[in-house]
């Protein structure tokens, strides 16, 4: 069959567009979306394009495994690719979901979080410029994502209270955290270069973004104001095939990721550094600082304290709490 064909029934619309109606009447994130579409159709190619709705726990098993033995991937995401079919069989397809619950998920390796100490993260800093060194500084000051960074609107930074909003989190949930003061006067000029090249955008009959949910249809012209701009905009625009209005995607997750990369070299930092390393910093520092861990949990938008949790462990590691044998006067 093909992948997109109509479900078994005269008449019903293609599964993968059954799919994907059924995840954005849930909200779900277009990345999410995105994945869930992707396992969804390797699980049907995998059984040599047999419809899902004529298979069942051994078939969802055999492709789980096969992705642990053959492809070698990790726990989470063989639990992502778990997920999508769950969504499938259960919102989707509406199978018996007897069998679904006996499904055993792949159990993630507990493994601590690489931090850098905070003279590493200024050797970071001090090798990113512009616009990447304000995001790193968020990602770090703020504990912010990089999607998080990334898609943030002109509208969700409070200078009068010096705090952020982060829209549609992980787990499609808003949180407030903090802005740093370190990074106020460089944000601020960097918002005037924004505002100037919108404006300039404008006029040349652009300066439109993308816009959450249907807010396209209850405020036609919100997608061309200036509080619905991204802090961090593409360089280049791009016309939308349907409507012919030149648009500005946010910065590209590649392209910070590169310079953090680049700079982590620069620096000389024997560890893995990621984007994600100034989030695990940013919790750590605060732990260290004394900050209770229920206020860090919300900075960070965790929805179970023994996420958070995993910071304590790092601060109990190393020499920082316990004092080596080696170092007992004799």
């Amino acid at each position: 069959m093909d992948i997109s064909s109509h479900a078994p029934g005269h008449g019903k619309p293609k599964l993968l567009d059954r799919v994907r109606a059924e995840l954005r009447k849930r909200h779900y994130s277009p990345r999410t979306e995105e994945a869930y579409l992707s396992w969804i159709a390797r699980f049907i190619r995998f059984h040599r394009m047999r419809h899902p709705a004529e298979m069942a726990r051994s078939e969802v098993e055999a492709f789980l495994s096969s992705l642990a033995v053959d492809l070698n991937v990790a726990a989470s995401t063989q639990n992502q690719a778990l997920g999508a079919l769950l969504f499938l069989y259960r919102d989707v397809l509406g199978t018996g979901l007897s069998w679904l619950d006996d499904v055993v998920r792949a159990k993630k390796p507990k493994r601590l979080p690489v931090v850098l100490t905070r003279k590493e993260i200024q050797a970071v800093l001090g090798n990113l410029y512009g616009q990447n060194w304000i995001a790193a500084m968020l990602m770090y000051g703020a504990g912010l994502r990089l999607l998080e960074a990334l898609r943030l609107r002109v509208k969700d930074i409070d200078f009068g209270y010096r705090q952020i909003t982060v829209r549609q989190g992980k787990g499609n949930k808003d949180r407030v955290t903090v802005l740093p003061g370190a990074v106020e006067n460089r944000l601020k000029l960097h918002l005037e270069e924004v505002r100037i090249r919108h404006k300039k955008d404008l006029k040349e009959g652009g300066g439109c973004v993308t816009l959450p949910g249907r807010l396209d249809v209850k405020l036609p012209d919100a997608n061309r104001q200036w509080c619905w701009q991204w802090v961090f905009p593409a360089r280049r625009k791009y016309r939308d095939p349907e409507t012919s209005l030149l648009f500005r995607h946010h910065l590209y997750e590649t392209v910070l990721q590169r310079a953090v990369k680049d700079a982590a070299a620069a620096a000389g930092i024997p560890k893995r550094i990621t984007c994600h390393t100034f989030r695990h910093s940013f919790a750590t520092h605060l732990l260290e600082e004394g900050y209770d861990i229920r206020t860090i949990q919300e900075l960070l938008g965790h929805s179970d304290v023994n996420t958070t949790m995993i910071y304590t462990h790092v601060l109990n590691k190393g020499g920082r709490c316990v004092r080596s044998p080696a170092d007992f006067p004799g």
